[in-house]
């Protein structure tokens, strides 16, 4: 572990980490479990990696923790999935504040349920003066939606007056998307070996290095994440340019 920390240039860590934490369901299969207790593990991981997030000194974590069309899995399953994320978070909470780590959420909040939300909230007004890792759940969220009610805020701000459309960019597109207090990932890991987006964060991910591994969610280590740095760190990054350009 710390020979890999110690090949990571820790001035050109990426600011923003986004990761799609998928495979709870298929690591428990294989394991001949329910698929609950891929969840309860996969909380284990996303514990670990907040943790080695923090150790490196990356600004922003956004994690992909449910997705508006997870609405649409079994309710027995649904249900389950929002208590553990309740009750993990708030477990942890104590340890976010030791940590320094901010919490923070985006997504659609008007499907979750009253508990899960009122909870939540208490736990991001508790984290709220942490000044470290802005740790961010991406909760009942989707691109599509997001980018659609973008859409709804810009029309409405050129109805009312304040906006005129040939005024409108990409600055404000962005200034209107739910992740507007942060900068766009610099790094998208997914996890569980498939390769698509999942409709997460489209519009941002625009130049994102993007990491894939065959590794399930809840086996994957801060070793991997580490993996995951070093490999973005190899690579050029040249945003539509050319290599000479940017020498």
């Amino acid at each position: 572990m710390n020979s890999l920390i110690d090949n990571i240039d820790k001035n050109r860590v990426p600011r923003h980490v986004a990761v799609i934490m998928d495979g709870n369901g298929r690591w428990a299969k294989a394991r001949g479990l329910e698929r609950s207790a891929g969840h309860v593990q996969g909380v284990t991981t996303v514990r670990q990696i907040t943790e080695i997030a923090s150790e490196l000194k990356i600004g922003y974590l956004t994690l992909y923790t449910f997705s508006t069309e997870n609405w649409n899995r079994p309710k027995e399953e649904v249900d389950a999935l929002m208590h553990l994320i309740v009750t993990a978070i708030e477990r942890e909470t104590p340890d976010l504040i030791k940590n320094n780590v901010r919490l923070t959420m985006i997504g659609d909040t008007s499907r979750m349920p009253e508990f899960a939300l009122t909870r939540l909230n208490k736990c991001i007004e508790d984290t709220s003066k942490d000044t470290g890792l802005t740790l961010c759940l991406a909760l009942s969220y989707s691109s599509r939606w997001e980018i659609t009610a973008a859409v709804k805020k810009i029309a409405e701000q050129v109805s009312e007056g304040s906006l005129s459309l040939s005024d409108i960019n990409d600055d404000v597109v962005s200034k209107n998307l739910t992740t507007c207090f942060m900068p766009d990932p610099d790094l998208l890991i997914r996890t569980g070996g498939d390769k698509r987006i999942s409709n997460f964060l489209l519009w941002q991910i625009a130049y994102s290095e993007i990491y894939i591994t065959d590794k399930y969610w809840p086996e994957f280590s801060k070793e991997d994440f580490c993996r995951a740095i070093i490999e973005y760190q190899s690579r050029e990054r040249r945003f539509g340019l050319t290599s000479e350009q940017l020498k």
